[in-house]
């Protein structure tokens, strides 16, 4: 049997290559709005997003609040009209159409669904993970989605871990493992819930010395079939009919 038997994934910068599709969907909400397209523009949207998702992170800001708020700040760093409820709306539906998955992840995915329940756990918003993971193929191989939105709780809080894990009907917690790449978010959010945590750490960076540690980190999905898979399994991966395959 598997070192892990539920495995909880994060969905951007995890499973899905998120600033590739976020990259495209800004710069056609940009221009279909008459909205200044320089990379100054690009740039200070990045960071008002990413100072308000950090808000969120810690418990300050609800995300349909986020959502508007980001345009409404972006806006006004230009001096320029627009209606930013709208303009989210076209953003999200862009980029719900977009799916850029990580190479190796799929693939990693069909191995592991022999092995273990997966499950998504996402702080994104919800119309725009589910259409991403069903664009990206992936939706196939999970057991349950849980995301912020839906729960009413975002990670690091235990609540959304809690929910998933009470309802995929996991008690043993010691035989679960939560996968992402935010160490703030996936990874304090996995110690909170009292469960073991695998850190991608794609781009190779140093781990911050104030940083929660992880009990595991990976830089390619290779690594990862070796931290869940006992040595029997690894040996027999790929070589047989995958029961999530259509």
């Amino acid at each position: 049997m598997a070192f892990y038997y539920c495995l909880l994934l994060d969905v951007d910068g995890t499973l899905l290559d998120f600033n590739a599709s976020e990259d495209a969907a800004l710069r056609e909400t940009l221009a279909h709005f008459s909205l200044p397209q320089t990379e100054e523009a690009v740039e200070a949207y990045h960071n008002i997003n990413n100072a308000l998702w950090a808000l969120l992170e810690r418990g300050k800001l609800r995300q349909d609040k986020l959502v508007v708020q980001r345009f409404e700040k972006l806006l006004a760093a230009f001096g320029v009209k627009g209606n930013p409820a709208r303009i989210n709306d076209y953003y999200l539906t862009q980029l719900s159409q977009r799916a850029d998955v990580f190479p190796g992840a799929e693939e990693t995915l069909q191995e592991l669904a022999e092995v273990a329940t997966l499950a998504v756990v996402s702080n994104g918003v919800e119309r725009v993970q589910t259409g991403r993971l069903e664009r990206s193929g992936l939706s196939r191989y999970f057991d349950g989605v849980f995301i912020s939105g839906r729960v009413g709780a975002s990670k690091p809080s235990r609540k959304i871990f809690d929910t998933a894990l009470n309802t995929l009907g996991i008690e043993n917690r010691q035989k679960v493992l939560m996968i992402g790449d935010s160490l703030k978010a996936d990874i304090a959010g996995g110690q909170n819930a009292g469960i073991d945590t695998c850190w991608c750490n794609f781009e190779n960076a140093a781990l911050p010395a104030d940083a929660p540690k992880p009990t595991h980190m990976i830089r390619g999905y290779e690594e990862l079939l070796r931290i869940v898979m006992e040595e029997e399994e690894l040996a027999n991966a790929g070589s047989k009919e995958k029961r999530h395959q259509v």
